[in-house]
């Protein structure tokens, strides 16, 4: 599986759109690259660990040339460790549950339009009131 369809399938299960999914995934891995960047540990409870971690320099061979010695240098690299969650349903020992009813499509589009509608009539229930009481204050 690729990006894109990471993307796709993501998409089909939470029917959001595959623009906010990419973006959703690209800042993901975005914000991952740069706590690994910083040097911090990511922990994600059941599926694992992302760390980085300082290679020590040393000897190789090069392999079209077995005589001739190499030297590489010290590097720091990234590591991940799977969880005992994520291993134990790869390895078929567990299942996989299903996905939260929160993440549906039917739940998340519906707070969408609640939210959108809610902050237009607040606004023209306020302005609405201002423009009485200065007339109001006309006229006396």
């Amino acid at each position: 599986m690729n990006k894109a369809e990471l993307v796709n399938s993501i998409a089909k299960a939470t029917g959001q759109t595959k623009v906010d999914v990419q973006n959703s995934v690209g800042a993901l891995l975005h914000t991952l690259t740069a706590a690994l960047a910083k040097g911090d540990r990511v922990t994600l409870v059941g599926f694992g660990t992302f760390e980085r971690r300082q290679r020590q320099a040393r000897t190789g061979v090069n392999p079209q040339n077995p005589k001739q010695k190499l030297r590489i240098e010290a590097a720091r690299v990234p590591v991940f460790r799977a969880g005992q969650e994520l291993k134990d349903i790869v390895d078929g020992r567990a299942k996989q549950a299903a996905l939260p009813k929160a993440v549906t499509a039917s739940a998340s589009a519906a707070p969408k339009k609640a939210a959108a509608a809610k902050p237009k009539a607040a606004a023209k229930k306020k302005a609405a009131p201002a423009k009485k009481s200065a007339k109001k204050k006309g006229r006396r």
